[in-house]
């Protein structure tokens, strides 16, 4: 059933990830140099399959906003949220992962009678009661109101979910809901319309006397996992949220951010909320909200929320080098390569064919490549192409979409077995035999995880 966003011409902001906190960071880049090497990454994201084509999808990618993927991208996206759940439900802490709805009915009351949240309609329901009510203008915001509000963040749905977990964990702190999802905020580019964004959200319970010493342990860890995935850590910074810019509960902000082109942007921003928005949720339950710690406090809630396709953008750029080389005729060309993490890289190898019998050398390449899907490598076919390029080239359009490997299977595999395998990072060919692949680029991966 079609649905669509309604808002209200004059709504008020009342985020817990706050898009405003991105733009007020944003500043101009004096270094020309930094702004050509942004526009030569946006171009190569769309030629490279990142991102579909278009200047309005490539502007809301470059604002941190959701937008339409191509296949590496849609790989990419997949293997930080894969991550990102990793490191915490991997973590010595206890996390415990949830599934929310995107939306919510609430009271027309609910929010004050302010209108700073999208809400879902059937188009045609309201169309039906403007054409019975006509001049009641009332009846209709009423009815607008009473529609499911998008949801801005992940924290309602984890703040409404802590009772059962709080009783899972026998109330004993501290504990963490994780969640990753869809989010709608209003667009700040003055049409005020609503914007999707995937984030991802760590709601962590501890009391008081430790709340905030919880705050600068989650600081330490969240930046140091995203300067895990980086080619130049020292892209990702911490800061302190100004006074100015808490909002609501929050007592103390800290926010994650990456050094862009055009400015610093934040991607997480970790906030201690204080009690109050239990209290004000469990209302008449107090009793329930107790801890089993000895001084039977009501527990603090901190935040942990990223804004995923901002963080996508980020290693995108991190990941970016620029080499000189010298061609053909004395002629520098440069040399663009996209140095992703091994676990964050959508394609791990591409196999390609040299010389020899075609046909021989393509069913080579088939099993190879089923050799490595049940192996759960990611593989480029690039023996289907119908016109083949030179191996330099092939290799120069490989390093851009960030494939870790080349693997090049000619006339010799089919006489001895040896393949030429190419390293993305070095560019130095090594010979294997084909039985080898599939444990040496498990192996490698795998020391790339434990760096």
């Amino acid at each position: 059933m079609f649905s669509q966003f309604v808002r209200n011409v004059n709504p008020s902001s009342a985020f817990g990830w706050s898009s405003r906190v991105g733009h007020q960071t944003r500043r101009c880049c004096d270094s020309s140099t930094d702004l050509d090497q942004g526009r030569i990454l946006l171009q190569l994201f769309v030629d490279r399959h990142f991102i579909s084509p278009g200047h309005a999808n490539v502007e809301l990618f470059k604002r941190g906003v959701f937008c339409s993927y191509g296949p590496l991208g849609t790989e990419l996206r997949e293997n930080v949220l894969s991550q990102w759940w990793r490191s915490m439900s991997g973590s010595k802490e206890q996390v415990f992962g949830i599934k929310t709805s995107i939306s919510s009915n609430v009271r027309p009351d609910a929010d004050g009678g302010r209108w700073g949240h999208p809400r879902l309609v059937q188009p045609e329901d309201v169309q039906n009661k403007m054409e019975l009510e006509p001049s009641e203008e009332q009846n209709v915001h009423m009815f607008l109101q009473r529609s499911p509000k998008l949801r801005s963040n992940l924290i309602q749905g984890a703040l409404e979910q802590f009772i059962p977990l709080f009783d899972l964990v026998n109330k004993k702190l501290p504990f963490g809901i994780a969640e990753t999802g869809r989010c709608f905020q209003l667009s700040e580019d003055g049409s005020r319309c609503p914007e999707e964004v995937t984030q991802a959200s760590l709601i962590w319970f501890c009391s008081p006397r430790t709340s905030s010493q919880w705050l600068d342990h989650w600081v330490r860890q969240r930046l140091r996992w995203w300067r895990k995935f980086a080619h130049a850590p020292s892209d990702f910074s911490s800061s302190d949220l100004p006074q100015d810019e808490l909002e609501g509960p929050v007592s103390r902000g800290v926010k994650i951010l990456y050094k862009f082109p055009w400015g610093q942007e934040p991607l997480e921003i970790l906030s201690n909320r204080g009690d109050g928005e239990l209290l004000q949720m469990y209302k008449g339950v107090r009793s329930k909200l107790l801890s089993r710690d000895g001084r039977k406090s009501i527990p603090h809630v901190l935040s942990i929320t990223g804004n995923i396709d901002r963080g996508l953008l980020a290693f995108l750029f991190n990941s970016l080098q620029l080499h000189k080389r010298e061609a053909a005729k004395q002629k520098l060309q440069q040399r663009k390569v996209l140095k992703l993490h091994p676990l964050l890289a959508p394609v791990k190898v591409a196999l390609s064919i040299g010389r020899g019998a075609t046909t021989e050398l393509r069913q080579v390449c088939e099993g190879l490549l089923r050799e490595l899907k049940e192996g759960k490598i990611s593989a480029w076919s690039g023996y289907l192409e119908t016109s083949p390029s030179p191996l330099e080239q092939l290799n120069s359009k490989y390093d851009e979409m960030g494939i870790l490997f080349n693997v090049v299977v000619s006339e010799n595999t089919l006489e001895s077995g040896l393949v030429q395998v190419r390293s993305r990072d070095t560019t130095i060919k090594e010979t294997m035999h084909i039985s080898e692949l599939n444990n040496f680029f498990c192996r490698y991966i795998s020391a790339a995880d434990n760096m």
